[in-house]
């Protein structure tokens, strides 16, 4: 982290290993989750919705490799071009036969090195088989590749509320098997959610902190339509972060993680269907406030931390 910087950003990050900027294309694989499927449950998370927090582009008809092209082509097309990161977003990607695993990284193939810089492949801790990792470090000799695991809370009877349907636990072995495997690990947290509270995000960087995870991506609870979370909000069952209170959570979190920690995410941006907080429908400037309210603390990345 910059000695000038308060928090350790991926963006800085990304010049120091890439020589610049990388822009994430988003791509939707056509996976599942166990909590939808009846492996474990249904239904999903109480905030996902039917897209599985993803872009919902297989669904509409449109093929991964035109995803990946398309979205190549958007980032020509910036004034400040950079190369990308091909990051498969949506549901649980390595919840998949080894061969269905192969065939999806393997639309990267023709733009590895070049245009695409790193693979990111985002899962959830209980649908990490040893034998996707062995995919994953082959194509990692390639190009980076790191593994995105939600863990969004370390209270295990939250995650039970939310319907997520793993445990800190199995959260902590993945990410001991992903380094295991020479992957990177970025940690994904929602700061707020229903049962939670400001102890709970501590709580949650806490066990990121103490985890072999070199990122983290937090946001906010957001309440989506077609979720079981919209019905609780209208009941006035849950409450959102209001963006000031928001900032002050997401400073403590911050200050209790490592400082060598990537924040490759410090909000999340509204998606179609956003019912709650309001002001994620716009840019929030969480970054400028999250480094304001660190200098007003005299405070930084790790001030904290206890690992």
């Amino acid at each position: 982290m910059p000695t000038a910087q308060r928090f350790h950003s991926f963006r800085d990050w990304c010049v120091e290993h890439f020589g610049h900027p990388l822009h994430r294309v988003a791509l939707d694989a056509g996976s599942q989750c166990p909590n939808r499927d009846g492996t474990k449950g249904f239904g999903g998370c109480s905030y996902c919705d039917v897209d599985g927090s993803g872009t919902g582009a297989l669904r509409a008809g449109a093929q991964l490799d035109e995803q990946l092209r398309l979205g190549l082509e958007r980032i020509a097309r910036r004034k400040h071009a950079g190369r990308a990161i091909a990051y498969f977003q949506s549901y649980s990607n390595t919840y998949v036969a080894r061969e269905r695993l192969e065939e999806v990284l393997a639309v990267t193939a023709p733009y590895l090195g070049r245009e695409v810089a790193a693979i990111s492949v985002a899962t959830r801790p209980d649908t990490l088989p040893d034998e996707a990792l062995e995919v994953l470090a082959r194509w990692n000799t390639r190009v980076p590749v790191w593994i995105e695991l939600g863990l969004e809370s370390a209270d295990d009877r939250v995650l039970l509320a939310l319907n997520r349907l793993h445990t800190l636990a199995e959260f902590e072995d993945a990410t001991q098997r992903v380094r295991r495997a020479g992957l990177l690990c970025v940690a994904h947290a929602i700061l707020g959610l229903p049962g939670d509270g400001r102890e709970g995000a501590l709580r949650t960087a806490r066990a990121l902190a103490r985890a072999p995870v070199e990122g983290v991506k937090a946001h906010q609870l957001m309440v989506l339509e077609r979720t079981r979370l919209a019905h609780e909000w209208r009941a006035g069952e849950v409450r959102t972060l209001e963006l000031d209170e928001y900032v002050q959570w997401l400073a403590d979190f911050v200050e209790l993680l490592r400082p060598d920690q990537v924040l490759h995410r410090l909000h999340g941006d509204a998606p179609d269907g956003l019912i709650a907080p309001t002001w994620s429908r716009i840019n929030p400037g969480v970054r400028e406030a999250l480094e304001a309210e660190l200098e007003r603390r005299g405070s930084r990345q790790g001030a904290r931390c206890e690992v």
